[in-house]
C-alpha cells in the first residue's frame, strides 16, 4: 500500500485518540465503555499492522513471520483478524521465552507474542492509552506519546543545580512481579467495558513457551509485547500520584518505566524518600534491589540514569559547584561492543563502503543520543577506537605484506566518509608499526 493511503488509514485511528483523550481529560475519574469494537476498526488494526511491521521483530510460537503474513496478503488477514475479534474467537497464545544479555553478564527474559496477539495488542493500546495518558504525570517519561528519555535527561540536569543528594532507584525484578489483581484494579478505576478488561487478562495470563515447556503465569508482564509498556506506567502511576500529593517537599521524582531517580536538597530528606518509596512499593507488592538502590552525594560521586553519568564539579570559569553528564561506562562498553562486532575479520569479504555504512549508522544514532552534556572527552576517545578497529581491519583486508598500507590507509579514510562521533574533532593517526 503506498504512503498516501497508509496516512489515509491513520487519519481516522488519531482523530479516535484525541478525542478520546480530550473526553478523559474533562473528567479524571470517568471510566469508559463500549471501547472493545474500536479495537477491531478496520483502521484501527491497519495501524496496528503497520506499527508492528514497523517494529519488525521475530515470530512468536505459532512460526508465523511478519513477512508470511505480507506474501499471503495483509489487509485479508487483518480482516479475518478483525472478525474473530468481533465473533470473540481470538485467544491469545502463550509467549516464546527469549533472552538477551545485559551489561552485567547476566540475561534479560523477554516474551516474544505471535505477530497476531502482537497486531491485537497494538491495536487495544491505540484505543486505551489516551484515557490513561489523560491521568499520567510529568514525572513519567518512558514509552509515552510526546515523552522521551532526552527530556528526562535534560530535566536532571536542570533539576540538579540546586539539588545534591539522589535516590538512585531500581525496582528488583518489574516486570516479573506485577501484582495481576492490582494491576486490573487500576485499569478498572477508568475501563469498565468487560471485554476489554478480560482481554487484558487473557494477555497476562497466556503463559510462557520455553524449550518446548508451556508454564502458566500467575504475576508479571512480559517485556517484548507491545501492550507491555503502557500496563507498566498504569501500575507506577500510583507511585508518580503518590509522590505528586504526599512527598513532593522531599524531593523531585523522575521516572522512565521502571528506572527512576528521585532528586533531594539535603541527606535527610534523601533518606526519608527512600523509606517512603519502600513503604507506597510495598503496598504494590514490588521491593528496591537492595543492591542497586542507593542515597548518592552529588559532590564527586555521581550516579548513572539512562546511559549518562551525572555528577557534580568545580566550574573552571566560576569555581561553582555545577552538573556535569556524560555517557556512562555502560553506555561506552556498549558502543565499543558493536564497533568491534562490525570490523572482526568475519566480514572481511564485505565491501569496505558497506562496513562503513553500517558503523555510519551506528556512530549517528549513539551521537544523537549522547549529543547532549560534556561528553568531549568520551566521544574522542571513541573516534581513536573507531579508527584502531578500521586500521586493523584495513590491514587485515589488504594483508601485511601490502605496501605503503599506512599511506593508502589515510587515503582511504579521507575518501570513505566515516563520521566522527565529535564532529568538532578528526581522527588522530594510527602509525603502522
Amino acid at each position: 500500500m503506498h504512503a498516501g493511503n497508509r496516512q489515509q488509514h491513520q487519519l481516522p485511528s488519531r482523530e479516535f485518540q484525541r478525542k478520546l483523550y480530550r473526553s478523559a481529560k474533562q473528567n479524571l475519574t470517568r471510566r469508559f465503555h463500549a471501547l472493545y469494537d474500536r479495537i477491531y476498526r478496520p483502521d484501527i488494526l491497519w495501524r496496528a499492522w503497520m506499527e508492528v511491521k514497523a517494529n519488525k521483530g521475530k515470530c512468536g510460537i505459532d512460526g508465523v513471520k511478519i513477512e508470511d503474513i505480507e506474501a499471503s496478503g495483509a489487509e485479508a488477514y487483518l480482516q479475518r483478524l478483525g472478525e474473530d475479534l468481533k465473533e470473540n474467537r481470538y485467544r491469545p497464545l502463550p509467549v516464546r521465552r527469549a533472552y538477551i544479555p545485559k551489561a552485567d553478564g547476566r540475561e534479560r527474559p523477554l516474551g516474544i507474542p505471535c505477530v497476531r496477539d502482537r497486531i491485537v495488542q497494538q491495536a487495544c493500546r491505540i484505543v486505551i492509552e489516551p484515557i490513561f495518558e489523560a491521568n499520567f504525570l510529568s514525572s513519567s517519561y518512558g514509552y509515552r506519546p510526546k515523552r522521551s528519555a532526552r527530556q528526562a535527561i535534560v530535566e536532571i540536569n536542570t533539576t540538579l543545580v540546586r539539588n545534591w543528594w539522589i535516590v538512585d532507584a531500581d525496582v528488583q525484578g518489574y516486570f516479573d512481579n506485577i501484582d495481576h489483581d492490582i494491576l486490573m484494579s487500576l485499569v478498572a478505576k477508568r475501563i469498565s467495558d468487560r471485554r476489554v478488561l478480560k482481554l487484558l487478562r487473557k494477555w497476562l495470563k497466556s503463559g510462557v513457551m520455553e524449550q518446548g515447556v508451556c508454564s502458566r503465569t500467575e504475576k508479571g508482564s512480559p517485556q517484548g509485547s507491545p501492550i507491555s509498556p503502557l500496563l507498566a506506567n498504569i501500575y507506577l502511576h500510583v507511585l508518580d500520584a503518590h509522590w505528586t500529593k504526599e512527598c513532593s517537599h522531599l524531593g523531585k521524582l523522575i521516572r522512565y518505566c521502571d528506572d527512576f531517580v528521585i532528586l533531594c536538597r539535603s541527606a535527610t530528606q534523601a533518606w526519608q524518600a527512600r523509606g517512603e518509596v519502600e513503604k507506597l512499593l510495598k503496598k504494590l507488592k514490588l521491593t528496591l534491589h537492595p543492591e542497586k538502590t542507593r542515597v548518592v552525594r552529588m559532590e564527586n560521586e555521581g550516579f548513572d540514569f539512562l546511559g549518562f553519568h551525572f555528577c557534580k564539579y568545580h566550574s573552571r570559569e566560576t569555581g561553582k559547584l555545577r552538573p556535569y553528564l556524560w555517557p556512562g561506562k555502560k553506555a561506552m562498553n556498549g558502543i565499543r561492543s558493536k564497533l568491534k562486532e562490525l570490523t572482526k575479520s568475519q566480514w572481511l569479504l564485505i565491501p569496505l563502503p558497506e562496513i562503513v555504512r553500517w558503523l555510519n549508522e551506528v556512530i549517528r544514532g549513539w551521537r544523537q543520543y549522547f549529543g547532549y552534556g560534556n561528553g568531549t572527552k568520551q566521544f574522542q576517545s571513541l573516534d581513536r577506537y573507531v579508527r584502531l578497529r578500521l586500521w586493523k581491519f584495513y590491514r587485515r583486508k589488504l594483508g601485511n605484506r601490502a605496501k605503503n598500507v599506512a599511506s593508502r590507509f589515510e587515503a582511504w579514510v579521507e575518501q570513505c566518509g566515516i563520521e566522527p562521533f565529535y564532529r568538532k574533532g578528526i581522527f588522530g593517526r594510527v602509525s603502522e608499526s
